[in-house]
């Protein structure tokens, strides 16, 4: 039953989550300014990178001048931030905004996994780990405002000394060591050594933690994109350079403090409550936030299965699964071929990319029985794939104009597409569909193939349209093959809140083909040139 009477007026009636919703406009508008490419939503991950490397080159540079002892502290930090304002000055303010932009893009990354219900599931393990790694980047933070040794560093040393007294784990008492005459170069000089080699390492071993159970991982932002960010951050510096308060003085008591929220949030309420309750609260936030994947948990497929008779161990689906669910390992049974794929269950998103990985997913095999591939998935199976297929194209048949459209179960809902002259397959995600899959629609009686899914730059299971993209242009196997009429495929994204975007595009497509169908054959070369010179 078709979900409306004209594709002109199917339009979205779901009822989305406010704060997804927001957030689905907030990357619209920045796909507008920057394209799904540079799309800084898109690319938080490797922007917290970026920032992390703008802070090490411009911490080394520091260190070069930095003078590790009490007495020299303030006077080397002051001497860069003045004397050498061109270059330290600016280093240091590079130093300490890069951090807090590095905190920011956290704190957003986290965000959007949140909105978009990205963090439950197979995704529990990136989520669970985030969160202490977040903790460690503070804490490195932390540190570095020791190391200026002025009235701002004094107050966060006394009050984490107060907050480290409390632990049961830690000897003696830390806070002693800042009354006038305990605090030693030696003491100083260990805070040092903590914020420039033991935090940082800490921090990069939590991070491989954090993407351990993901594939294809990036680090490096788009250049443009980083290039951007790295000229905002040094206009930045030199329009408001960062200043140290006055000398850290253990005999007085500063008036006035400019704290920096990003890192020091939490000292406000040392000043307020007894150190256990600061403890009780950051703790029960912290633990509140590892245990979201499972308030309330989020089921997911069964996991990937492999057919041996069909399995020649080509490796193409290990080398596509984005969460590194799938090994090859020599083979197991008596076979001609070396190697077999082997799925790890636990791993395993159940988004099926990787059965459109698979040669053996050609629906134009095996067509009087069922189409048997070397990877499956057990709940939709490239064979239910295909029937699905065959199901929409018989709604078509007779239909001046027939369109098959291919969507994703996790962007717009592709069954409020159907009308007269349109039907609607859904998978769990469009890098699940064979290449071959398109050409087998149009063999079988499509006038188009229409396909949608999450927007570009922003896959649900994080490669699915990279994967489809690149095998359509002949980049990634298997390839759509050359044969294929790619006049009439259109490839058209966008996410649960793009209605009646998708229907407009779908409306147009609809129209060219038909169009394109009322060409005689003998001109559709010549039509099918202007139409390749005019999109170029």
């Amino acid at each position: 039953m078709p979900a409306c009477q004209s594709i002109e007026f199917c339009l979205e009636t779901d009822v989305i989550n406010p704060v997804k919703r927001s957030y689905r406009a907030l990357e619209a508008w920045f796909n507008l300014s920057f394209g799904p490419a540079w799309n800084p939503l898109y690319n938080l991950g490797t922007l917290a990178f970026f920032f992390f490397w703008v802070v090490l080159v411009s911490g080394l540079y520091l260190f070069i001048f930095f003078d590790t002892s009490i007495a020299g502290a303030y006077a080397s930090v002051e001497y860069m931030t003045h004397e050498q304002w061109y270059m330290g000055g600016v280093m240091r303010s590079l130093h300490r905004y890069a951090s807090d932009a590095a905190v920011v893009t956290i704190l957003l990354h986290m965000l959007r996994e949140f909105s978009l219900d990205r963090y439950r599931s197979f995704r529990w393990f990136s989520w669970f780990t985030g969160v202490p790694a977040l903790w460690f980047v503070i804490t490195l933070g932390i540190t570095g405002y020791w190391l200026v040794w002025d009235e701002l560093a004094l107050y966060v040393a006394i009050l984490s000394s107060q907050l480290m007294d409390t632990l049961p784990i830690v000897a003696g008492s830390m806070t002693r060591d800042f009354l006038v005459g305990h605090l030693t170069d030696r003491f100083f000089t260990l805070m040092a050594f903590l914020h420039l080699l033991g935090q940082p390492i800490i921090l990069v071993v939590a991070i491989w933690i954090h993407v351990k159970r993901l594939s294809h991982v990036k680090i490096s932002a788009p250049r443009g994109l980083a290039v951007g960010s790295l000229l905002a951050l040094l206009v930045l510096s030199i329009i408001k350079p960062a200043e140290s308060h006055g000398p850290a003085d253990l005999s007085s008591v500063p008036l006035v403090l400019n704290l920096d929220w990003f890192y020091l949030n939490v000292y406000p309420l040392v000043d307020q409550w007894t150190a256990g309750q600061t403890w009780m609260l950051t703790l029960g936030v912290t633990f509140l936030l590892m245990i979201l994947p499972w308030l309330p948990p989020k089921k997911r497929g069964p996991a990937a299965q492999v057919y041996l008779e069909a399995c020649n161990g080509c490796g193409q689906c290990a080398d596509d699964c984005p969460f590194d669910a799938i090994d090859i390992l020599p083979r197991t049974d008596d076979a001609r071929w070396s190697h077999e794929a082997v799925v790890d269950p636990d791993l395993c998103a159940s988004c099926g990319i990787c059965v459109g990985s698979c040669p053996s997913s050609n629906p134009f095999r095996q067509r009087n029985q069922d189409l048997v591939t070397g990877i499956d998935m057990p709940n939709y199976s490239a064979n239910g794939m295909r029937t699905q297929t065959d199901a929409a194209l018989a709604t078509l048949i007779d239909k001046d104009t027939g369109i098959v459209v291919f969507g994703c179960d996790n962007a717009y809902e592709v069954s409020r597409l159907e009308s007269e002259g349109i039907a609607a397959v859904s998978v769990f995600c469009t890098g699940m569909l064979p290449a071959t899959l398109i050409e087998y629609a149009l063999k079988k009686g499509a006038d188009g193939v229409f396909v949608t899914g999450c927007r570009t730059g922003d896959c649900y299971f994080r490669y699915g349209n990279v994967w489809l993209d690149q095998r359509f242009e002949g980049h990634r196997k298997p390839r759509l093959r050359g044969g294929a009429e790619r006049r009439r495929i259109r490839i058209f994204r966008g996410a649960e809140t793009d209605g009646k975007k998708i229907t407009q595009a779908l409306a147009a497509f609809q129209k060219e083909i038909a169009e394109l169908d009322d060409i005689p054959a003998s001109n559709e070369v010549a039509a099918d040139d202007a139409r390749v010179s005019q999109d170029g």
